[in-house]
């Protein structure tokens, strides 16, 4: 039997992302999303800083396809080696 999701494709997703403030965080999380969904612009990307800015939190806004590619998205941010954690 298929698994079924609770969620409707196509859908606005919002992908957060977190790791140290680097460019290669920067990059290697954009890269990865948009591999996966397509071309990321900048309003569908927000960020937030820690207090001591050493950590940032990057959300990723796409237009959702399915569950596997969800799926996809999320295995390849957490084996990325720049993430400490995928939500």
């Amino acid at each position: 039997m298929a698994e079924e999701s609770l969620i409707e494709f196509p859908c606005p997703f919002p992908i957060k992302v977190f790791g140290k403030d680097t460019l290669e965080f920067r990059a290697a999380t954009l890269e990865i999303v948009q591999t996966h969904a397509g071309s990321v612009d900048d309003p569908q990307i927000s960020e937030r800083v820690s207090g001591a800015g050493q950590y940032l939190a990057l959300t990723y806004t796409i237009t959702a396809q399915s569950k596997q590619q969800l799926d996809s998205i999320y295995q390849s941010l957490t084996v990325c080696e720049h993430v400490l954690m995928a939500l």
